[in-house]
């Protein structure tokens, strides 16, 4: 279903799909941006890897794409590092709000990171997102394994015939689930740290989500 290009010390897929607009509405095809301005609300921010205030997210000035942009999100294990930091998670509530007339899909992810795995160690990116009210969100878990030292990049892309998009004239969340896992495995927890990030303090590294657009027609 998903068509992935892969870039970096390692890459993998990840990608959820959402579900279609409701019955009652029809998307009639069109490729063009909406030349109304997009704007997008943080409206809820939980986990441990993006504690209030760490997070943002920007909408692009051709309202093709949105980042998010996380500044504390890292998991880790071994010297230093405390029990409970192996595991790292982020769920974030977006209100998407879009020019009247217009829906939209997620045509496309980009995943950017930074990850120092020891020999046997191991580090798991899961992802996944839905509209609110709605179920069958798809939960991608991929993972890298050590030794590896460097940025790390996935791109996952949904066929045209594949895309979902909100639910025309109504206002639904769009739900975000993020997660880092980082296992020692039989590295040497004693002298050495491992750790999995997709954080950025500069802004280089933004997790980004590429609009699909198309109108919005009501059935007769």
């Amino acid at each position: 279903m998903f068509r992935s290009v892969f870039t970096g010390g390692a890459a993998v897929a990840l990608l959820a799909a959402a579900l279609a607009p409701t019955a009652g509405t029809a998307a009639a095809s069109g490729t063009d941006n909406p030349a109304g301005q997009v704007t997008i609300d943080l409206a809820t921010v939980n986990g441990s890897g993006c504690r209030p205030g760490s997070t943002s997210v920007d909408v692009a000035p051709d309202n093709s794409a949105f980042t998010v942009t996380y500044s504390e999100y890292l998991a880790q294990v071994g010297k230093d590092a405390k029990p409970t930091e192996f595991r790292k998670n982020c769920q974030l509530g977006l209100r998407v709000n879009v020019p009247q007339g217009f829906t939209y899909a997620i045509a496309k992810v980009d995943y950017r990171g930074f990850a120092s795995l020891k020999d046997q160690a191991s580090g798991t990116q899961r992802a996944g997102y839905y509209f609110q009210g709605m179920s069958g969100t798809d939960r991608r878990s991929h993972t890298f394994h050590g030794p590896l030292e460097g940025n790390w990049q996935v791109t996952d892309t949904t066929p045209v015939q594949s895309l979902a998009y909100a639910p025309c004239g109504e206002k639904r969340s769009f739900n975000i689930n993020t997660e880092l896992l980082v296992d020692a495995g039989d590295s040497d927890v004693t002298s050495t740290n491992s750790f999995m990030t997709m954080d950025s303090t500069d802004g280089s590294f933004s997790t980004v989500y590429h609009f699909s657009w198309k109108e919005c027609t009501v059935r007769r």
